[in-house]
C-alpha cells in the first residue's frame, strides 16, 4: 500500500539554534508550494535549541511562524526542549544539560553557564538567571507544544515509537526520547513515522520510516520533506563548515 497525505506537508528536521539555515528553508518552502499552487502544512520535528549559536533566534521565528497567513504550522517539542523545561524546574539538571549544548541556549539569551558547577547553589542562581531573561512567550509556547501529530497515513514525532507496545499506550517520553528498538524495527506502528533526533549524514526515506535530522550542528545542512499526495521530496539547505569531515559526535 502507498502511503498518502491530503495537505501539502513539509516536515523540517532538527534546527538545534542555526536560524540562517532555518529561514533559508523556510524560503524555500514558501517558494516551493506557491509553484505547486497549495497552502502548505509545515511540521517541525523538535529540537530548536542547544548546540548551533541562535536559539532564541530559532524559538522567535517558531512564535512568529505559528500566525504567518500563508502556512499551517505544527510545532512539535523534542527532547532538547524538554531539558530546557527541567533545567528551569529542577536546577541540578544542568549538568546533564550543559553536556547536551544547552550552554548555546543560554547564551543567546544572555545567560552564562558555568564551565564547572558542582555546587547546587550555582545551579540555581544560573536556572533564576535563565528564568528571568527567557522570553514569556517563548516559555508559553514550548509549555504548549504536542510531543506527536497524525495526518492520513503519516505520524509525525521528535525521536519514535515504541514498536513493541500499543500506540495508544505510548506516552511524551517515548516520542521524545526513543532510538534502538525504534530505529530497529522494520515496522513500529500503522503509520509512516516521520522523526528527527537520531543524526546522519544522509536521511532514511524507507516505507515505514522517514529520519530527516542530519546533524546540522556538524555537517552544515538541514533537512526537510515533502509529503505531497502519494509523493516524496527531499529538500536540503546548507552552508559550508571547516569540519563537515569530522565524524558526528556522541548525541543526545
Amino acid at each position: 500500500m502507498t502511503s498518502r497525505i491530503s495537505q501539502l506537508t513539509y516536515a523540517i528536521g532538527d534546527i538545534h539554534g542555526y536560524d540562517d539555515l532555518f529561514e533559508a528553508m523556510l524560503d524555500r518552502i514558501r517558494a516551493d508550494a506557491k509553484a505547486l499552487g497549495e497552502r502548505p502544512r509545515i511540521v517541525l520535528l523538535g529540537d530548536y535549541v542547544d548546540r548551533g549559536p541562535s536559539s532564541r533566534q530559532v524559538l522567535e521565528r517558531v512564535r512568529l511562524l505559528q500566525s504567518a497567513e500563508w502556512c499551517d504550522l505544527i510545532a512539535l517539542m523534542g527532547n532538547h526542549e524538554d531539558a530546557l523545561l527541567r533545567f528551569l524546574e529542577e536546577p541540578e539538571f544542568g549538568e546533564t544539560w550543559r553536556d547536551w549544548g544547552g550552554a548555546a541556549t543560554l547564551d543567546s539569551y544572555g545567560v552564562a553557564m558555568p564551565f564547572m558547577a558542582g555546587s547546587e547553589d550555582i545551579w540555581s542562581q544560573v536556572s533564576r538567571d535563565f528564568a528571568a531573561a527567557f522570553d514569556p512567550a517563548h516559555l508559553a509556547m514550548l509549555q504548549q507544544m504536542p510531543t506527536s501529530f497524525q495526518a492520513d497515513d503519516y505520524l509525525f514525532v521528535h525521536a519514535g515509537v515504541d514498536p513493541d507496545r500499543p500506540l495508544a499506550g505510548q506516552d511524551s517520553e517515548i516520542f521524545m526520547y526513543i532510538r534502538g528498538r525504534f530505529l530497529r524495527a522494520e515496522q513500529s506502528c500503522e503509520y509512516v513515522v516521520v522523526h528527527g533526533h537520531s543524526p546522519h549524514r544522509e536521511p532514511v526515506n524507507a516505507r515505514w520510516r522517514i529520519g530527516i535530522d542530519t546533524g546540522v550542528y556538524y555537517t552544515g545542512v538541514l533537512t526537510a520533506m515533502r509529503l505531497h499526495g502519494e509523493s516524496r521530496n527531499l529538500l536540503q539547505v546548507s552552508r559550508n563548515m571547516d569540519h563537515i569531515t569530522r565524524p558526528p559526535p556522541v548525541f543526545f
